[in-house]
C-alpha cells in the first residue's frame, strides 16, 4: 500500500506502542532513547503519514499514544479514540524552504520576496500535510495560484519533499523545517518569513482503550519537561507554549 512505510524503532516487545506522523519520527526517536535510558517505560513506534495515522486509530488499532498535528488529536479526542483531558502539546514547529545544494538561491526574507521567488521557480513542492494545505491557501490569497498550477509537483506519500530537491526533481521546496535540517544535498534558504510562517503544534494523547494509562501519562510527562525542550530545537521545533 502506498504511504505506509512503516519505522519501527526499539523494542518489539516495548511496553508502550506510539503512533505518530512522519512530521515527529527523528524527534521522537532521539526523545524516546532518552526516556528509556532514565529507566523509563520502552515504546515501539510506528511513523506513517499523517491521514493514515488517524485513519488507523479511528479503526481501532491497538497503541497507547498519538502523536500528531493538534487539530488532529482534538478530533480523535471528540471521536471519543482518545482520552479527553489527556492532551499534551509538544512542539510548534514552522515551514521553511529550500533549493538543491550548489543552485542559485532566491531570496525570502519578505512574503513579497517569497511570492517573486514562487513566480520565478518552474518547479515547486509542499507537503500534503496541513502546512501544505495553508501555503496553497496563501498563494491562492496572493491570486498566483493560476499561473503556478502546472508547476506544482506533488510529493508521493512518504516521500518528503527535501528529497525531491536534492534529486533536481524540483527546483523550490517548501516543508517543516525538521524534515528539512538533517537532508544532504540541499541548501536550507531559512525559515519563511514571520508576515507568512505556518506553525503546525504537534500534539499528543492517550488512547482510551491503552491498558498503560499511568506509564503513557509518564512518558507524556517527561516530553514537555525541560529536559525534552532541548532535543526539542535540536530538531528544528521550538517547545510547544503551554
Amino acid at each position: 500500500m502506498s504511504g505506509m512505510h512503516s519505522h519501527y524503532q526499539s523494542d518489539p516487545n516495548a511496553l508502550l506502542k506510539g503512533i505518530s506522523s512522519m512530521a515527529t519520527r527523528q524527534l521522537l526517536t532521539e526523545l524516546l532513547a532518552l526516556y528509556a535510558a532514565q529507566g523509563g517505560a520502552a515504546m515501539q513506534l510506528e511513523s506513517v503519514g499523517g491521514v493514515d495515522a488517524a485513519k488507523r486509530v479511528q479503526a481501532g488499532e491497538g497503541c497507547d499514544i498519538v502523536f500528531l498535528a493538534s487539530d488532529a488529536i482534538d478530533k480523535l479526542v471528540q471521536s471519543g479514540h482518545l482520552e479527553a483531558g489527556s492532551k499534551v502539546n509538544l512542539a510548534d514547529s514552522g515551514v521553511a524552504v529550500a533549493v538543491r545544494a550548489g543552485s542559485a538561491q532566491p531570496d525570502i526574507s519578505t512574503g513579497e520576496a517569497v511570492r517573486a521567488a514562487v513566480l520565478a521557480a518552474k518547479s515547486l513542492s509542499y507537503s500534503t500535510g496541513p502546512s501544505g494545505v495553508a501555503l496553497a491557501r496563501l498563494f491562492d490569497g496572493w491570486g498566483i495560484t493560476e499561473q503556478i498550477k502546472d508547476r506544482i509537483v506533488t510529493a508521493p506519500a512518504g516521500v518528503p519533499v527535501g528529497s525531491l530537491v536534492a534529486k533536481g526533481a524540483v527546483e523550490l521546496g517548501f516543508q517543516q523545517l525538521s524534515e528539512l535540517i538533517h537532508l544532504e544535498g540541499i541548501t536550507l534558504l531559512g525559515n519563511l518569513p514571520a508576515d507568512i510562517q505556518i506553525t503546525t503544534t504537534f500534539s499528543a494523547a492517550v488512547r482510551s482503550a491503552s491498558a498503560h494509562k499511568s506509564q503513557a501519562r509518564a512518558l507524556l510527562a517527561f516530553l514537555t519537561s525541560d529536559q525534552a525542550a532541548a532535543a526539542i530545537r535540536r530538531q528544528g521545533m521550538e517547545p510547544a507554549r503551554r
